[in-house]
C-alpha cells in the first residue's frame, strides 16, 4: 500500500511540495510534458500506438529541450513526427 492511497489529491500534492523543495518544479514539468504529448496526439489524430483511419502521421521519438521558467530549468522531451511538421504551442522551436 502506498502512502498516498486514501489521501485526497490536494493532500498528496501538498506532501510532495513540503517534502521536496523541487516539488513544484517537478509538478510543472510533469504537466508540461503531458501537454506536449496531448498536442502531438491532436496533431496526428491518434494516440501513441493507436491505429485509426483518421491518423495523419506517425511519431518519431523525442528531442530534449531545456526551458527556463520562474521555478528553474525544466528538462522536457518534445515529441517529433516523421514529417517534421509538428510544432508545439508551449514555446518556440
Amino acid at each position: 500500500m502506498t502512502k498516498t492511497e486514501g489521501k485526497t489529491a490536494s493532500a498528496a500534492v501538498k506532501d510532495i511540495l513540503l517534502s521536496n523543495p523541487d516539488g513544484l518544479r517537478e509538478v510543472i514539468r510533469t504537466v508540461m510534458q503531458e501537454v506536449l504529448e496531448a498536442e502531438m496526439d491532436e496533431a496526428l489524430g491518434a494516440a501513441k500506438g493507436e491505429r485509426t483511419p483518421e491518423r495523419l502521421g506517425y511519431r518519431l521519438g523525442h528531442y530534449g529541450r531545456t526551458l527556463i521558467t520562474r521555478v528553474g530549468k525544466l528538462e522536457l522531451r518534445v515529441p517529433q513526427d516523421r514529417s517534421g511538421h509538428f510544432s508545439t504551442e508551449l514555446f518556440e522551436r
